[in-house]
């Protein structure tokens, strides 16, 4: 998976395909959010550090582009990558492969808030360290 430095496993389940066991198109964006998840476990605390920490990191923009379809029960490899921390914003960048075959791929972009006021708020400086350094 070129270009990613992270990447999770995935099997497509049944209750995600349709009659021909072809996976529904909106799971890709359940699969996005599992890598990313994952992504953020390596980091100390996680995502939920950052829920400790007061702050909320909404998803704004959901982008997946299809190219061949994943099928029950495929092992999928889904490789996540952050770019773009800035201010209060960062973004995510995703593949999802089957045998080294690219399968899609897509984007997410994320707003941090503060969970008490739902106000705009930077990146955790310990996160963006984190992020820095995974992604070189």
């Amino acid at each position: 998976m070129d270009g990613f430095a992270f990447t999770t496993e995935i099997t497509v389940r049944f209750s995600e395909t349709d009659a021909q066991a072809v996976a529904h198109h909106a799971v890709y964006l359940v699969w996005f959010e599992i890598a990313r998840i994952d992504y953020l476990a390596r980091f100390e605390g996680g995502y939920p550090a950052l829920l400790a920490a007061g702050v909320d990191a909404t998803t704004v923009e959901a982008n997946v582009r299809y190219r061949t379809p994943a099928r029950f029960p495929d092992r999928l490899e889904v490789g996540a990558r952050c770019l773009g921390v800035r201010g209060a914003r960062f973004r995510f960048e995703y593949a999802v492969e089957r045998d080294g075959e690219l399968l899609a791929d897509g984007s997410t972009a994320h707003a941090c808030m503060d969970a008490k006021t739902g106000r705009p708020t930077r990146v955790p400086s310990f996160l963006v360290e984190a992020i820095a350094q995974a992604e070189g």
